[in-house]
């Protein structure tokens, strides 16, 4: 399609500024060849187009037209904005001559005639040279690279450009943790957009020669910022930022064009970090992505915001830990760390509040090369997110227990032996727990297939018959997609199963059967009995095996999480080592300053057999 050769100048001058470090010789060829922009949103969904432009005095015009409407229409109501336009300039001239100057007197113009009445201004719209058509409708009128001509102004026109829909940094932000920006992109998309990061210059700070804010072009960032040297879309502060803001320059693109740029400042600055992690050492081991015969895999309970905030936790389940270390702005900046040290290729979390994943984990971890789902429980949620260049969703199978209990004929036979039990169906039917399922296909062989599962169960520590009937219905939802969906394919199920290696629920998984004399049955007494027989026909592991504990409180410490692998079609590799009792200890319990779950994250790397 036709452009013009100004535009294609300011094209390349951004390239330049963002491949060469050049950025006087951009913002040179930028004001030398590009004309004024008109930006044009024309969706085929929606009834109305929008037009962007900035008017000669100045004024940001943005307008809604029916897509439907004929051109002309729109072009004399962009007429009447010019006139108005203008009328308000001339009115602010005129005043301005009329204001007491120094010396107590009325500032004149002189002499002269008073100036003609404005006259509404012609508006045309040029195609390929050529006047379009006022009867043309305004959704065939305003394409890429037409002309808007407003008096002696020229528009190139760019319609549907990239544009941000959404960009936001992070409030709290520590040296040492990387600041991920919450992006949203329309016509485009963060891989082929442009970042360039600022810090303020601190006071009395001499600038680089050649490098300062001075020599950037009028739309770069104004002086009193410097450059930190990264154009990368995650930036990380160091100690020598500590008490500065950061500012963040974008242009959304799409790999061939770029829109309007847009810049940002962090709200407060930088703060110094909590030094050593409880994670900080794990990372050491997983430094770089794994080849593509393996499988990174994290399980991991978040600690969700809901539960941390509350003044039961702070007084009672966490009264060691500091305050602030509870709340939730420092402790993303943990887990968005941690994560993304860990260079996973599946992540499955629980205790995921909303905002956290749409905020926090979602702009942190797609930074990294991951994408999510997410799955609400009632406050909190599930999250899986797995690595974009090794595997694709192929689909979604989540389920709420007690629904698919009462309403899926797969589970009929299990209905009918708890419905022997009143005091027992009623108090599992109570239960909110869901399960999350996903099914992923390899980017690299599309033969490669993959159950992913993720869970968090029942907590309460008399709910071991309640935790049993989940895991059955679970076991028999998963073996559904794995065998009957997508026939053989192996599973990984991830979670907080809140049962240690002793109870029923762990026996059940790793052995395929529960008598109906275990002891769980009547974990909450005889009122709630409900004895029966379960199998299953998995053979799953631990992949982790049974650490001393992967939950760490005042009260309490055991091993509740597992990452259980299909051995048939999986074997383990390597599982990376949990933290030491003296670093989990550091601050008595977790979670504390350098750790932000009551939980320990399990990683373990996984091969195809």
């Amino acid at each position: 399609m036709w452009r013009l050769p100004g535009a294609r100048s300011a094209l390349r001058g951004v390239r330049t500024a963002v491949e060469r470090h050049s950025r006087a010789e951009a913002a040179t060829e930028t004001v030398a060849g590009a004309m004024e922009r008109a930006v044009v949103r024309c969706v085929p969904s929606e009834p109305k187009l929008s037009l962007s432009f900035a008017l000669a005095d100045g004024s940001h015009k943005n307008m809604q037209r029916d897509q439907s409407e004929p051109l002309g229409r729109a072009l004399s109501r962009i007429a009447t904005n010019a006139l108005k336009g203008h009328a308000k300039a001339a009115a602010a001239k005129k005043s301005r001559k009329n204001r007491p100057n120094a010396s107590g007197g009325v500032s004149c113009a002189g002499p002269g005639p008073e100036p003609a009445a404005a006259c509404e201004p012609v508006v045309k719209l040029y195609y390929r040279e050529e006047a379009v058509a006022e009867d043309v409708l305004n959704v065939d009128a305003w394409q890429d690279g037409a002309v808007l001509q407003i008096g002696d102004v020229k528009y190139k026109v760019e319609r549907n450009p990239p544009a941000f829909t959404e960009l936001q940094l992070p409030r709290y932000i520590m040296a040492g943790f990387p600041v991920c920006p919450k992006l949203g992109v329309e016509f485009g998309d963060p891989a082929g957009s442009l970042f360039r990061w600022y810090k303020e210059t601190k006071p009395g700070a001499t600038e680089p020669e050649g490098g300062g804010p001075s020599s950037l072009s009028p739309s770069s960032p104004s002086p009193g910022w410097t450059e930190t040297g990264v154009d990368e879309r995650v930036y990380t502060p160091s100690n020598a930022d500590i008490g500065l803001r950061l500012k963040l320059h974008c242009t959304p693109g799409n790999g061939q064009r770029f829109g309007p740029s847009r810049e940002l400042e962090s709200v407060c600055p930088v703060e110094a970090g909590p030094g050593t992690c409880t994670f900080d050492h794990r990372h050491l081991y997983t430094k770089k992505v794994t080849d593509d015969a393996l499988i990174r895999t994290v399980s991991y309970n978040i600690l969700a915001d809901t539960y941390a905030q509350t003044e039961f936790s702070r007084t009672v389940l966490y009264p060691y830990c500091a305050p602030y270390a509870l709340e939730l702005d420092y402790r993303q900046n943990l887990i968005q760390k941690e994560l993304t040290g860990y260079n996973a290729d599946l992540i499955c979390l629980q205790e995921v509040d909303r905002n956290v994943f749409t905020d926090s984990l979602v702009p942190a971890l797609e930074a990294f090369g991951l994408e999510g789902v997410f799955r609400i429980k009632q406050h909190e949620g599930l999250a899986t997110f797995y690595r974009k260049s090794k595997f694709s969703l192929l689909s979604q199978h989540d389920i709420v227990f007690h629904e698919a209990l009462q309403s899926d004929p797969l589970h009929k036979e299990l209905l009918e032996k708890l419905a022997l039990y009143p005091s027992a169906q009623e108090r599992v039917l109570q239960r909110s727990s869901v399960l999350q399922v996903s099914v992923l296909q390899s980017t690299k062989d599309s033969s490669q297939k993959i159950c992913v599962a993720n869970t968090h169960l029942y907590w309460h520590p008399k709910g071991g018959y309640i935790r049993l009937i989940q895991m059955a219905v679970a076991l028999a939802h998963i073996r559904h997609v794995s065998c009957d969906l997508y026939p053989s394919i192996p599973v990984i199920f991830c979670g907080d199963f809140n049962s240690t290696p002793s109870t029923g629920m762990y026996h059940f998984v790793i052995s395929g059967n529960i008598p109906e004399d275990h002891e769980d049955w009547t974990s909450n007494g005889e009122e709630e009995r409900c004895n029966m027989s379960l199998t299953h026909f998995f053979k799953l592991k631990s992949a982790c095996g049974e650490p001393a504990y992967t939950n760490y409180v005042g009260g309490f410490h055991g091993c509740l999480d597992y990452i259980f692998i299909d051995l048939n079609a999986l074997e383990v590799e390597q599982v990376i080592p949990l933290p030491t009792h003296e670093e989990v200890t550091t601050h008595q319990a977790l979670p504390s300053v350098s750790h932000p779950s009551d939980h320990l994250a399990l990683v373990c790397d996984l091969k195809w057999k």
